[in-house]
């Protein structure tokens, strides 16, 4: 039963709790297994050779702390809807502000990214049909399931990452399969894990080579606290997220480290082509002769998940806004089937509008590049937001940290190690032409926010002197 109450003069019924178990741990799956790894890798191993392992091995470790961190304070007050909501009650109002609408931000260019990488794919099997068709179509084909119900997104959520699953476990076997085989490549290369500890395949382009595969591993983690906008509608959060939480590190060592492990196995750290994908090259090799299409399949539903995910939580952070007058109120109002339908259908105007500007404008490659690594990089700044917010927690709260059956390990000390991690791959950032220039410019989407929040606060308070008036009026 929906609970309705009058919150100024939005009715605000409260959202359902439609996510299962299966559902929250597939898409705290999904978030963690990006396009990237399908098609990006083969440039991360280029970059790094085998050191890469270590590299997604060490971003992933800090990452699970943040999740841990973020899991302890949604738990520790179920009325949190997000990491946005945490952050405003323990940083303040700006706080939520920027988070919300930085986070929101985030996914509305993402997802724009993710429907043009399907469309783009699309072509394979329909070359007569413009990408900017199948962009736009799947667009709508998203927005009309994720306006039904929750259920209908956590369906398609779970399919979609279970391509994704079904594609790295087959990976796995086929590389034991010519491992055990002693294959050998028409370049002469034998198969063997022997080539995982070859002294020099390990940082073939020196600490610098090592230091490249940072910034573009980084990028493939983008989304894995996607998990964190769940909470208000999974049916137990108490059980379903520190399950989800806690298998981060064994889904990291298993989609990126083991498959990976087998990929440099196989064709040996030079054999990795920077402009191909490993996965197809693999497939290839055992001799599948649909490699191309399944690929062309598993990408496709790949970046149709990020995408999904981006509608699910970009609806959600636009909702929470709303809710606390950081957005137009109408944002913070849900439709007869509890689903936030004025924010989802606004988000998606949005990633349209984004679409649309692509095509009109020129070097759109140049463009969305640069667009895209800012966004990136703006998920940086998400988790560090996520990290502080923890250590005004412990400070304005300490109650509910002795209370809590969830504890973030190592406490403060890892939360500032994992800050000072993040502060370095900033630097880190800085070292390539792309990312510095994307960097620069970083602070004039702060600048927007600041002078947004200015003008949001004003016309809050207005709204609240009327009201008041108003109401002393009737009285």
């Amino acid at each position: 039963m929906k609970k309705i109450t009058e919150v100024g003069n939005v009715d605000e019924r409260s959202l359902q709790r439609g996510l299962s178990n299966r559902h929250i741990q597939l898409i705290a799956i999904g978030g963690a297994i990006g396009t990237g790894l399908f098609m990006g890798s083969g440039k991360t191993i280029a970059v790094s050779g085998t050191s890469i392992l270590f590299t997604y091995a060490i971003i992933g470790f800090f990452l699970f702390f943040v999740m841990r961190a973020m899991g302890e304070i949604l738990l520790s007050n179920l009325q949190f809807k997000s990491f946005a909501d945490f952050s405003r009650h323990y940083l303040g109002d700006w706080a939520g502000f920027a988070v919300g609408w930085t986070y929101w931000g985030t996914w509305v260019i993402g997802c724009t990214a993710d429907f043009v990488v399907f469309g783009g794919y699309m072509q394979y099997w329909f070359p007569d049909v413009s990408i900017w068709y199948s962009a736009i179509g799947s667009l709508a084909i998203l927005l009309l399931l994720n306006i039904l119900s929750v259920k209908l997104f956590g369906e398609l959520e779970f399919w979609f990452v279970m391509i994704k699953i079904v594609t790295i476990i087959a990976l796995i076997l086929t590389s034991i399969y010519l491992l055990s085989s002693a294959y050998v490549s028409p370049s002469g290369v034998q198969a063997s894990i022997d080539h995982l500890f070859n002294p020099d395949s390990f940082m073939p382009h020196g600490i610098m080579g090592f230091f490249a595969g940072f910034q573009i591993a980084i990028f493939s983690f983008a989304g894995i606290e996607l998990v964190g906008t769940t909470a208000a509608e999974s049916k137990s959060p108490g059980k379903t997220l520190p399950k989800a939480i806690n298998s981060v590190p064994l889904r990291v060592i298993f989609f990126y480290v083991l498959a990976l492990a087998c990929v440099i196995s196989v064709s040996s750290w030079a054999g990795v082509h920077a402009d191909k994908s490993p996965f197809v090259q693999l497939f290839v090799m055992a001799g599948f002769p649909m490699a191309a299409a399944a690929l062309n399949f598993v990408v496709a539903t790949s970046a149709m998940s990020a995408a999904n995910s981006g509608v699910y939580s970009t609806a959600r952070m636009l909702y929470g806004l709303g809710q606390e007058a950081s957005a137009p109120r109408k944002f913070g109002t849900l439709s007869k089937r509890s689903v936030p339908l004025a924010a989802t259908l606004f988000s998606c105007g949005c990633m349209l509008a984004v679409m649309i500007s692509l095509i009109v404008l020129p070097n759109v490659m140049v463009i969305f590049t640069f667009v895209t690594t800012i966004t990136a990089t703006l998920f940086i700044f998400v988790w560090s937001m996520i990290l502080v917010s923890y250590l005004a927690y412990r400070s304005k709260s300490p109650e509910l940290h002795e209370q809590s059956k969830f504890k973030l390990p190592g406490g403060r000390v890892t939360t500032w190690a994992c800050l000072i991690f993040f502060a370095f791959v900033l630097v880190l950032l800085t070292l390539e032409p792309d990312t510095l220039r994307a960097l620069a410019v970083t602070p004039a989407w702060f600048l927007f926010l600041f002078f947004a929040y200015k003008r949001s606060k004003r016309a809050h308070e207005k709204n609240v002197m009327f009201r008041e008036a108003a109401h002393a009026k009737c009285s």
